[in-house]
């Protein structure tokens, strides 16, 4: 949703069509060893409605019967209807952890109600249909701001541990602020505890090359994490947004299929290493 423009129609000079609408429904695809793709539409305002600030339960909905979605507590539905491509899902999920990584008043928030998801349900592309329960594990998020931040790094993996028992789950972010400040904070969901990391230091970060290395530090607790995020590869997608103001656009890289390598140490425990192989998303904006 462009929240700026929902009085009137959107960005309709945005060269991407239907990135320029008021309110978007997208979905992505992203292939194993294959390019991904997007299927993006846009809808209007009189097509939208959201449950009041502060309100549970939680609930958005969007579009009409051929493209739309809605998202609630527990659950997300969605459709498109195309001429090439038609795609839909049906999923619920449920969790045991969840987080607040930013939460700056004017600036916005960045929420996952859901970090350690397990998704259920089924999900269509064209004659294709995959269901189960779990179908898979991921992540469920909102996020919300006035405008896009000109400088963005994210990234979340989640793992489950061979021997069984509940998953791992691992979010950093780091945006620009005014004044020259950055934003940085990380947690991680592990064992059923959590570990929050508010001191992060980069030791790599590449957009073109879709590389995010950095360690994070809990001093007060003596706790540590290194992390090697590695989103290359064919399944990196680049997509141009349009600004909120309706001037010009920027590039957005994300890769759903990233991988990751984290390091935990802690007080008497020896270090413990994290590897996950295609649970990891990695998002860039900005140079």
């Amino acid at each position: 949703m462009n929240l700026g423009r929902l009085v009137s129609s959107g960005c309709p000079e945005h060269p991407g069509g239907a990135n320029g609408m008021p309110v978007q429904v997208w979905a992505h695809w992203f292939p194993r060893g294959g390019e991904p793709s997007s299927l993006i539409d846009g809808i209007w305002k009189k097509e939208f409605s959201l449950s009041l600030r502060g309100a549970s339960p939680f609930h958005l909905k969007i579009g009409d019967e051929f493209i739309g979605g809605e998202i609630t507590e527990d659950s997300c539905r969605g459709r498109f209807a195309g001429a090439q491509r038609k795609i839909t899902w049906d999923l619920c999920y449920r969790s045991t952890f969840g987080t607040t990584l930013s939460d700056k008043g004017w600036i916005g928030f960045s929420r996952s109600p859901h970090s350690d998801a397990v998704f259920f349900g089924e999900i269509t592309y064209n004659e294709q249909t995959w269901r189960g329960d779990p179908l898979g594990y991921s992540v469920q998020g909102h996020n919300c701001s006035f405008r896009h931040r000109r400088y963005w790094t994210w990234a979340h993996c989640i793992t489950l541990p061979a021997h069984g028992g509940p998953a791992t789950s691992f979010e950093a972010l780091e945006y620009e602020m005014a004044l020259g400040l950055r934003f940085r904070k990380a947690v991680l969901w592990h064992s059923g505890k959590q570990y929050v990391f508010r001191k992060l230091s980069a030791t790599r970060r590449d957009r073109g090359e879709m590389r995010w290395a950095f360690r994070c530090e809990n001093r007060k607790e003596g706790t540590s994490l290194v992390a090697a995020i590695d989103g290359g590869g064919p399944s990196v997608h680049r997509l141009p947004y349009a600004k909120a103001d309706c001037f010009g656009s920027f590039e957005v890289a994300n890769n759903s299929l990233a991988r990751a390598t984290l390091e935990f140490s802690r007080p008497g425990q020896p270090v413990e290493q994290i590897h996950t192989d295609g649970g990891v998303v990695l998002e860039i904006v900005g140079e």
